[in-house]
């Protein structure tokens, strides 16, 4: 399978983003890609080295001729999101991703891609191994858990870099030049709940929702796709307005990046009710369905009998936890007053599970204003409490503020027009970069973010267009081709 990807063009790009697919590198987890970005750079003499978080940075000499130029960063994060489909035997840990082609696109077989960041690391590497690409000096910066806490950012230490210019690859729209970018924080929610036991003339019964589109919580967060954890609140709290259904589990959702496409909910009800209930959860999954069909065709909402749960939720706190749930604010928050059609502050529920006398739900709470940020995720925060819950606070990073004078933003905007005879759009997105990190260090590095089309990330449906690849690399090249001499 890899033979077939690596024979795309450019094949010295594709070449190396299959070799990297084939190293498992979830966030926090990335020892071994690590590894290999390490033995990458060692076997190429070049300059490598790992900083005191696990950031892996190679730097390579200016080609002849380009000596006085201005040297550049090219940087991308090693980790990707695990994802998966359901019914997907797919093991992260061990397994390199099953790609293939369909079209115009590179896709994975049930799983996420890893295009985002895999493409970038891999056009890095290309450079750093190429013997006939002309270029000034270049620092590759391999940064770790960008996806789940940005901490490779975060802890990279000043004075390690001696860049001018920052060439962030982790952009996924071709016509887009990224100079800004909403910063974020972690909330989660913790606590304990008491059980009852079931009423002896009890049915078992299992709520399922599943095929939801789902994507980036921060890309894609505007195009109001359904949240698997909103819906199964909303389908139960339904049914509690003629029935009791009392709940065993709810486990929905999973990276608090990704916008949850399944939820799955045990839940007992009165057997002689068995037959009303079920037509109602029927007739809900309709109404959903046909609320959600332009954003999420592939929406599926069933019910199953399953053995009786013993156990289940304390009346009171799941009369509590539900309506905290549905209350929770999720999606569009506040649209930007200045940038037109850019979400300001928005929040995703990402994960819920409750199982086994213990709560946990994750939200990623964004904006490019950092009160703001702070003000709705206290907000949730509130929410909780009043159900009795534990909320804290965790991995916030800020965003990055524009700089639309920067001499590189005019520069690359300059040369889109020439190359393709259009505008680039350049904008600020509504998603974690690591600029606005990596700027707190090194605060008069010109920065700017580009990068092939990308769709679906943070999901199984994420794929990268070939085409788009094939613009992006000599865009990439003959800007380092383009960069300044020194004053």
């Amino acid at each position: 399978m890899s033979k077939t990807i690596e024979s795309l063009a450019p094949a010295e790009l594709w070449k190396h983003f299959a070799a990297l697919n084939a190293v498992p590198r979830a966030s926090k987890k990335e020892e071994q890609v690590i590894q290999f970005i390490l033995d990458f750079g060692k076997q190429l003499n070049l300059q490598t080295y790992k900083d005191e978080v696990g950031n892996v940075i190679i730097k390579k000499p200016a080609t002849s001729g380009m000596e006085n130029k201005h040297t550049v960063c090219l940087q991308s994060h090693l980790d990707m999101v695990h994802q998966k489909n359901s019914d997907t035997d797919f093991d992260f840990a061990t397994q390199g991703i099953n790609m293939f082609i369909e079209e115009d696109w590179v896709k994975a077989k049930g799983t996420t891609l890893g295009a985002d960041n895999g493409i970038g690391v891999a056009s890095i590497m290309a450079l750093l191994a190429s013997t006939d690409i002309p270029h000034p000096a270049l620092e590759a910066l391999f940064t770790i858990d960008e996806e789940t806490g940005m901490t490779g950012a975060l802890g990279l230490q000043g004075g390690l870099l001696d860049a001018d210019i920052l060439l962030n690859l982790d952009t996924e729209d071709d016509d887009e030049l990224t100079i800004g970018c909403a910063g974020g924080i972690d909330v989660t929610i913790g606590g304990n709940y008491k059980t009852e036991k079931v009423n002896p003339d009890s049915m078992g019964f299992r709520i399922t929702v599943k095929g939801l589109t789902g994507g980036h919580s921060g890309m894609d967060i505007y195009k109001g796709r359904g949240n698997a954890n909103k819906l199964i609140a909303r389908i139960l709290l339904s049914a509690a307005d003629k029935f009791e259904p009392r709940i065993k589990t709810i486990d929905g959702g999973g990276l608090r990046n990704a916008i949850p496409r399944e939820a799955f909910a045990e839940v007992a009800i009165h057997a002689g009710e068995s037959e009303d209930f079920t037509a109602l959860i029927n007739q809900e999954a309709e109404l959903i369905k046909k609320e959600y069909q332009s954003t999420d065709p592939n929406l599926s909402i069933s019910i199953e009998t399953i053995v009786t749960p013993e156990t289940v939720l304390e009346t009171a706190f799941q009369y509590n936890l539900l309506r905290t749930i549905a209350a929770c604010p999720n999606g569009i928050y506040r649209m930007s007053p200045a940038i037109n059609g850019l979400v300001q502050t928005s929040n995703n529920l990402a994960r819920v599970l409750v199982k086994d006398g213990e709560i946990s739900i994750l939200c990623l709470t964004r904006s490019s204003v950092d009160s703001e940020k702070m003000d709705l995720a206290k907000t949730i925060c509130y929410n909780f409490e009043l159900a009795g819950a534990r909320p804290s606070f965790g991995g916030s990073y800020p965003g990055w503020a524009p700089k639309p004078e920067a001499p590189i933003v005019k520069l690359m905007s300059d040369l889109y027009k020439e190359l393709f005879n259009a505008e680039a759009h350049v904008n600020a997105v509504h998603a974690g970069l690591e600029c606005g990190i990596l700027g707190t260090n090194y605060p008069k590095m010109q920065m700017i973010s580009f990068g092939p089309n990308i769709r679906g990330a943070h999901s199984p449906d994420e794929k990268v267009q070939i085409s788009s690849v094939q613009k992006y690399w000599p865009y990439l090249l003959e800007t380092l081709k383009r960069i300044p001499e020194r004053n």
